[in-house]
């Protein structure tokens, strides 16, 4: 989370307490510790039990200055590395319970972090000190210009060593760790690798104690640089840059007409009547009446290499944030963004609808883990259609978006597909299956997206929300997809968690383009089939852009699938009985497009309805324009947002229902979606 002063949770700052697991090298395991929080002396300290803890404590570390990351291993660990000492490696109960302690833990650290910076600020610039003049007076040296592009890019390019470094020391740390504690050979307790570990530890932590230094003193000059333009307006980082190139607006009406529902700045925003006014479930979306999305708004609407002016306004923002901040409040120019909404977005996994109806058709438990794995490695590149990254609307909260695909029946081997009333041509015969989507933003802070999709002929549906945390990385932007997915093949009662990978908006002050990083696990409770698919980062030196492995295992064990390849280009898919496929996923033919009722029949608090003036201003390059109409949208949700505050009322979804906290579930299952489900996906790792 942003911390403000006067803004942190006061429940978070409260002393707090708790069984964790602890990693420690004496043993060479995980042993269960009671630890204490102490937000006022900002430490946090572990006993052997809870009944020890009036007793001195086992260990304490100071929080202040503090790493505290959750691992990669799974949804259980974490890490706390202080600035100076040994990193604490726990592991808590269960993923709710890790939350909390990170939240906790974050709030305590930066709270001490930033006394001591207040009580201890940095020096200014040499050439920003003040020096006697004549007469004895003192006076001040002009100010020099802000960090220039050059002075920035030196700074990234050190940033990015010392990533590479702090995985390097992973790495070692790591191979330490997993000798053994006993034997006749190198042992993890050996004191000459204590000591390298520890000098590696302890290296890195100087370097960023450094690099942090020159930042601030370079970034500490009193120079005013004017607030970027009105013109530029702000959106928040709070939806993953996913996408490269604009999206197909499919819009049949003149960009200057009036065009229903209007939302531009003089005639106020629709949001109002939107959250009143009833949706189509995905059911029910009134097919019929769609046409196919197969046409776009004049001009491509790719962002391109960023202007001068472009590129002023973006340092202004970045010369104001520091490494690992979290951005979901962050602001950035108007001028980046895509023309269609998040919910409109996730639309995207169904990008090859006839792979995702093949995953009902295999025939065994191990057949379909195979599909959700194809089907899921060919939709991600569909998100993405070009090299420029750009950033959808941020949904209003109560925006809904509806789609439907009619996928032709002779592009699926199928001979067991009932018939339903939409599934039949003029002769009576079998023309195409259906599947339906609906989206709601649910939730504002966090910002919290649900979507459901169906295939009724099938029994396949998947339910999902989504919310997204962001962090600033010097050139690059981070972001996490966290979450539950979840897809139900009701025909024979199986159900599989999935995940999203993690996006990185890299190059930003260039020409900003997206990498996918993390592990994404698939399993499935009931079969006990499973599949661990693992997006790689560009190393720092050499390797290849988009690379993706996987590998599927049957209850067993036995690995059934190896998968390599890029996930913008060929996969191959290696199979146990020695088969090979290789699909290029650039190949794949469209076998139909999305289709959406005409703009004039969709409610007002529909995506493109919504949006529909500040995509057409963007679309003819007026960002001026695109920003009015976007703040009076953004500020008719503050303002009805502040009236339910007032009354102590929640936001009347329509779409979804939260029968548990942070859980949303469409109120509209069908029959087939058991409610047995666990409806829960493992975080990326």
């Amino acid at each position: 989370m942003r911390l403000k002063d006067g803004d942190m949770d006061e429940n978070l700052r409260q002393p707090y307490e708790g069984q964790l697991i602890k990693f420690t090298n004496v043993v060479k395991g995980w042993q269960s510790r009671w630890f204490i929080l102490n937000p006022e002396t900002g430490t946090l300290e572990y006993y052997l039990s809870e009944s020890d803890k009036h007793e001195r404590a086992r260990g304490s570390i100071q929080l202040a200055g503090a790493v505290i990351s959750p691992s990669d291993e799974d949804s259980y660990t974490f890490t706390v590395s202080p600035a100076a000492g040994e990193s604490y490696k726990l592991r808590a109960t269960d993923t709710r319970d890790r939350q909390m302690w990170l939240n906790r833990l974050r709030v305590v650290a930066e709270m001490h972090t930033r006394a001591i910076a207040h009580n201890h600020p940095p020096l200014a610039p040499r050439e920003h000190r003040t020096q006697g003049g004549p007469g004895g007076s003192s006076q001040q040296i002009s100010s020099a210009p802000p960090m220039g592009l050059a002075v920035l890019d030196a700074f990234t390019q050190v940033a990015e060593v010392l990533e590479e470094s702090r995985r390097q020391h992973s790495v070692l740390a790591t191979a330490i760790e997993d000798m053994p504690s006993f034997g006749t050979g190198m042992r993890c307790t050996d004191s000459n690798l204590l000591l390298l570990k520890a000098t590696s530890q302890a290296t890195l932590i100087c370097l960023e104690q450094c690099l942090s230094i020159l930042k601030t003193q370079h970034m500490s000059a009193p120079y005013h640089q004017p607030s970027p333009p009105v013109t530029t307006a702000n959106t928040r980082l709070g939806s993953p840059l996913m996408r490269s190139s604009s999206p197909s607006l499919r819009i049949r009406t003149a960009p200057h007409s009036p065009t229903p529902g209007s939302t531009g700045a003089s005639s106020g925003s629709p949001l109002a009547s939107a959250s009143v006014q009833p949706s189509k479930p995905a059911g029910s979306s009134g097919n019929e009446s769609e046409i196919s999305d197969d046409e776009s708004l004049s001009g491509d609407g790719k962002m391109g290499e960023v202007g001068d002016g472009q590129r002023s306004v973006i340092m202004h923002i970045i010369s104001q944030l520091r490494l690992g901040m979290d951005l979901t409040r962050v602001t950035l120019p108007t001028f980046i963004l895509e023309r269609r909404s998040l919910l409109e977005m996730f639309a995207d996994f169904l990008g090859h609808p006839d792979y995702f109806i093949k995953v009902a058709e295999a025939t065994t438990p191990e057949d379909r883990m195979q599909a959700v794995v194809k089907w899921y490695l060919t939709s991600i590149h569909v998100g993405r259609n070009g090299s420029v990254a750009q950033k959808p609307y941020n949904p209003i909260i109560g925006e809904t978006f509806h789609c439907s695909w009619r996928v032709p029946l002779e592009q699926m081997a199928t001979q067991d597909s009932e018939d339903l009333p939409d599934s039949k041509s003029k002769d009576g015969k079998k023309s195409y299956l259906t599947i339906r989507y609906a989206a709601e933003q649910v939730s504002h802070h966090p910002p919290v997206s649900a979507f459901f999709f169906e295939c009724p002929e099938k029994q396949l549906s998947i339910n999902a929300h989504i919310w997204t945390k962001s962090k600033f990385m010097g050139m690059s932007i981070g972001v996490n997809l966290v979450g539950d997915i979840t897809l139900i093949i009701g025909s024979v009662r199986e159900s599989y968690s999935l995940a999203m990978p993690s996006a990185y908006g890299r190059s930003i002050l260039t020409e900003p383009w997206v990498e996918l990083g993390g592990r994404v696990n698939i399993m499935s409770p009931e079969s006990g089939c499973q599949a661990a698919i693992v997006f790689h980062t560009k190393p720092f030196y050499g390797g290849k852009l988009h690379r993706v492995t996987a590998e599927v295992k049957n209850a067993a064990g036995t690995t059934l699938t190896r998968v390599q390849g890029e996930w913008d280009s060929c996969l191959e898919f290696t199979y146990a009985d020695g088969s090979q496929e290789v699909i290029d996923v650039n190949e794949i033919p469209m076998v139909c497009h999305k289709r959406l009722r005409p703009l004039a029949q969709q409610g007002p608090g529909e995506s493109r309805r919504l949006w529909h003036d500040v995509s057409v201003a963007l679309a003819r390059g007026d960002v001026e324009t695109a920003t009015s109409h976007k703040r009076a949208l953004e500020e008719q949700q503050r303002k009805e947002e502040r009236e339910r505050n007032a009354h102590g009322a929640a936001f009347p979804t329509r779409l979804f229902n939260s029968p548990a906290p942070d859980h949303w579930v469409y109120n509209q299952l069908p029959s087939y979606a058991f409610t047995s489900c666990p409806l829960s996906a493992p975080p990326v790792q």
